[in-house]
């Protein structure tokens, strides 16, 4: 069980690094924010007072959004990397990603994850059913809701009261945004039919 966890602590690591660059190595230059300008009378003769608005954090992709969310997702970003796949989820999209959080990872049957880790097809099939095409914020997730998958397969939405279930598992956070889509964080790991 500890070396299943290092394993994971490890690669969570090194793909923390990892997404952390890429995410920085062709970001636009940070914006300022839109200055207003008004009129000063007085004594003084006049003049110009200019204002700025607050500033604003710029929006990253799916990838550099999920970096930023309190480290509750670097074990599927560890994945990611693994599976080769970090750069098909900075690309235009928008996509919809529903991501287990780290302990939903860590919960997962040590020979199951070992599994997973040691085939990569597996792996990426695993990922990909978690990536939607579009974006589905919490609003657009209705019950009944059939979403096909990158992978191949479908996932089904459940509505019950205020709660969004995603074939079964939680939605414990939504609409994390990003400029290419919307994340959704889950509290388990969608395991497509094989």
């Amino acid at each position: 069980m500890n070396l299943r966890r290092s394993r994971v602590g490890v690669l969570a690591c090194a793909a923390t690094l990892t997404l952390t660059l890429a995410a920085c190595a062709d970001d636009e230059p940070d914006a300022a924010p839109p200055a207003t300008e008004s009129p000063t009378g007085g004594e003084a003769g006049g003049g110009t007072t200019t204002t700025l608005g607050p500033y604003v954090e710029p929006m990253g992709d799916i990838v550099g959004e999920a970096l930023t969310q309190a480290g509750e997702f670097t074990a599927v970003a560890g994945f990611l990397v693994e599976a080769g796949l970090v750069q098909a989820l900075r690309g235009e999209g928008p996509f919809t990603v529903f991501a287990p959080l780290n302990a939903a990872i860590e919960a997962l049957p040590p020979e199951t994850l070992d599994a997973v880790y040691a085939d990569k097809d597996l792996l990426t099939a695993v990922l990909t059913y978690h990536v939607v095409p579009g974006e589905y914020t919490s609003e657009t997730l209705t019950d009944g809701l059939e979403l096909e998958t990158l992978q191949g397969q479908t996932l089904t939405v459940t509505v019950q009261g205020d709660q969004i279930l995603i074939n079964g598992n939680k939605v414990v956070a939504s609409d994390v945004m990003a400029t290419n889509g919307v994340i959704h964080a889950i509290d388990g790991v969608l395991v497509p039919e094989t």
